[in-house]
């Protein structure tokens, strides 16, 4: 691979204007494509082979036009201090708003509190249900503000009035601070480089391929129904893994021609070493975002596809795109006579490159990397325990993890939904604002009207239930609907066993008429969601560590190398996880991260912190141990290839993560909850991979291995493709050219 990277690499550095244009035209499609494209479709929810989709399915089936996944809005009104809604100017006020929302084009019903039995008990609350032709994602812009409109000419007449539910669901906007970590990004590669020019080049190919990456997201968003976090994850991932490849081809380069080879042979080397860590890193996180398809959740699957995409687009651009853009720089990303690089590496190699041409000895003090390299070799154990242990203890709340997926009782007390939801919650209870539907499929059987009153009766006597409505059947008379409201808040572990519980009783009702009954509404859809989650996580995790420990055996040779990884990554994961608790379950530093309103952390984030981390994770111990390797290869002992790995790569894996850092940390600032979750999580899990396990626990655990570390039964040596990683047949046909080492760079 080594071999064909190299040819890739000065290639593309000699048709450099060719690839350029490739590029800047795929750019141009991709927009031209996008701008042309039509709105995106539906994006609804979906969640094949649970019981509440069933429902919605059977629904769409016997009660056609009733759009059971249209999107619902609630307008909750309340009487000034002293009155009562049902007093006459009040009631008006009611009624003129239920006729002004009526005249919306997409809207299917509206029902009227005073008809329909939705005034509180004491009188203060009353509410009006409105139903939506379309699902939330698909409410034109005008229905939206039409809503808002009449719940202001209510307000404007005395009343209190707040609007609940996904009508109002809009796209979550991710706020300035992405804009910063992209400027975090730029500075932190000035710094590592030294030159407006080198640092640019990363940041400039990333955005190309981000670019690419969104617009064909946006123009297939239509055709595919792909939802506004679609495009989301993949700008995030599209961002930190373009810029970090970028970089690693970047910085392999200008050491190679610090080494003082001309620059067509100094690109063709980087992307053949540098290059070759670079696919095989890309190939981790492809497996692991591809991997999220396994959940069967096809919203899931198409954000994990996407980004997937995007990743491969990075790859290609850092092996095309990088080495072209390096031959229109010319000498201006060289190593130069002034102060540069992270960690004093670049003044470093140029004593170093010097001294060698003039036959004396390096006089260069080692770098940061080489010296913390040295400590943790000398005392390994203590570097080890004391990793192990922080992560272990930054990992202790992930033991009180409570999962769920956000309602309107998780929105910030500033959103109207939040305000709605609390009215809601002091006129008719916490369960009001989780109502389960309950259907019953009677068809076949002999008298449907009993079915319909058994069940209605059987869930009255259930525990923890509040209300049962009485059942509403279909035109045909086989198929009703029962609501049935729960005494707990929707998100509690009360209304979940209320849940199994019905759907418990649904299978002795099935065992004695034939009939059956299914458990749906938003409440059961996240129940099931998480359940279904959960039980996908270890398969998932199965899978996605197995192939990429496969792949790593390939890569390094060794048994004991990638199980390090797989496990040093578990421990990362878990710290991150316990993070998250803390502050958005815990609320610890809440308002630090813009956190307004504690509560569950989202079901599908570990398993997808679970996905993407190890993909991004094994970037970093590619690109590191991928250095020591060849080191190992060329004849180094052990503990000193160790040393060499850190001397070439620390610098680089630190930028590296530090970016990713940033451009993950952008994402906090999302008004979407979800997103900001996944920013934070995403942040904080490359910080503790890459400095605590990839700096400090992988160099101890291989300087206490030794030699150990490489070793490879000779069966499965002989077994597994030689993908030359380390670039050795790259140096033996260097070498036979007469061109390796002694080229110098044109001046």
């Amino acid at each position: 691979m080594a071999t064909f990277l190299y040819k890739l690499g000065r290639l593309a550095f000699r048709r450099r204007h060719f690839v350029a244009l490739i590029w800047v035209a795929l750019l141009t499609l991709a927009g031209v494509g996008a701008a042309s494209a039509p709105a995106a479709g539906s994006t609804s929810f979906s969640i094949p082979g649970t019981e509440a989709q069933k429902a919605f399915d059977l629904l769409e089936q016997r009660f056609p036009g009733m759009s059971a996944d249209g999107a619902t809005a609630r307008v909750v009104f309340k009487a000034p201090h002293g009155q009562k809604m049902t007093d006459p100017g009040n009631k008006a006020t009611v009624e003129d708003t239920v006729k002004e929302l009526s005249d919306g084009s997409e809207v299917s019903s509206v029902a009227d509190p005073y008809t329909g039995h939705a005034v509180s008990k004491d009188g203060t609350i009353a509410y009006a249900s409105v139903k939506y032709e379309v699902s939330g994602m698909e409410l034109q812009d005008s229905s939206r503000e039409a809503l808002q409109d009449a719940a202001q000419d209510a307000r404007d007449a005395g009343l209190t009035v707040e609007v609940g539910g996904d009508a109002l669901q809009t796209t979550p906007e991710t706020g300035a601070t992405e804009i910063i970590g992209i400027g975090v990004a730029a500075v932190v590669l000035v710094i590592t480089f030294g030159s407006l020019i080198a640092a640019g080049l990363p940041l400039l190919t990333a955005l190309i391929g981000v670019g690419i990456g969104i617009s064909t997201i946006t123009a297939l968003a239509s055709a595919l129904e792909l939802g506004s976090t679609t495009s989301t994850l993949a700008m995030m991932i599209g961002l930190a893994v373009g810029i970090d490849y970028a970089l690693f081809i970047v910085s392999r380069y200008r050491a190679e021609l610090a080494e003082g080879r001309e620059r067509e042979e100094a690109a063709g080397r980087a992307v053949g070493t540098a290059g070759s860590a670079v696919v095989f890193a890309g190939l981790t996180v492809v497996i692991a975002l591809v991997g999220l398809s396994v959940v069967n959740i096809p919203m899931l699957t198409k954000m994990g596809i996407a980004a997937a995409g995007t990743v491969v687009i990075a790859v290609l651009i850092a092996l095309t795109m990088v080495p072209a853009l390096l031959g229109y720089a010319g000498r201006k990303v060289q190593p130069a006579g002034k102060k540069s690089g992270w960690m004093g590496g670049n003044r470093a190699e140029k004593k170093a490159a010097a001294a060698a041409a003039s036959g004396a000895a390096a006089p260069a003090r080692p770098n940061m990397g080489t010296r913390w390299a040295s400590f943790v070799v000398r005392r390994p154990v203590a570097v080890l325990l004391l990793g192990i242990l922080g992560l272990g203890a930054a990992a202790i709340p992930a033991a009180s993890l409570e999962l769920g997926l956000p309602d309107d009782g998780s929105q910030p007390t500033s959103t109207t939904q939040r305000r709605a939801y609390d009215l809601l919650s002091e006129g008719f209870g916490p369960g009001f604002n989780g109502p389960l539907m309950v259907v019953v499929d009677a068809k076949g059987t002999g008298d449907p009207n009993a079915v319909f009153k058994q069940v209605g009766n059987d869930i009255k006597g259930i525990e923890n239930v509040v209300t049962v409505t009485p059942a509403t059947p279909n035109k045909a008379g086989d198929t009703a609907t029962i609501t049935v409201i729960p005494d707990a808040k929707p998100s509690s572990v009360t209304t979940e066993n209320l849940v199994h519980a019905i759907r418990d009783k649904g299978t002795e009702v099935k065992a004695d008429t034939d009939a059956t009954v299914l458990v749906t509404g938003s409440t059961a859809m996240n129940i099931d969601v998480s359940e279904k989650l959960n039980d996908a996580l270890l398969p998932y995790l199965a899978l996605v560590v197995g192939l990429a420990f496969l792949l790593l055996i390939v890569v390094f040779r060794s048994i004991l190398v990638p199980l390090k990884a797989a496990l040093g990554f578990l421990l990362s994961v878990m710290a991150a996880l316990g993070a998250v608790v803390a502050v958005f379950q815990w609320g610890w530093f809440a308002g630090l991260m813009g956190v307004e309103e504690t509560g569950p952390v989202m079901s599908m984030m570990p398993i997808f912190m679970v996905g993407v981390v190890f993909g991004l994770a094994m970037d970093y111990e590619v690109f590191l141990v991928t250095r020591m390797r060849e080191a190992y290869v060329h004849g180094e002992k052990p503990s000193q290839a160790v040393v060499t790995g850190f001397r070439h790569g620390a610098r680089v894996v630190t930028a590296a993560a530090v970016i990713m850092m940033a451009v993950f940390a952008g994402f906090i600032g999302s008004s979407e909850s979800m997103v900001k979750m996944i920013g934070f999580g995403l942040a904080i899990a490359v910080f503790f991979d890459a400095f605590v396990v990839r700096m400090a626990i992988v160099p101890a655990v291989l300087a206490l291995l030794g030699k150990q570390a490489w070793w490879l039964p000779k069966w499965l040596d002989r077994a597994l493709p030689n993908v030359d990683v380390e670039g050795e047949g790259l140096r033996a046909q260097t070498d036979k050219d007469g061109d390796g080492d002694r080229e110098l760079v044109r001046v």
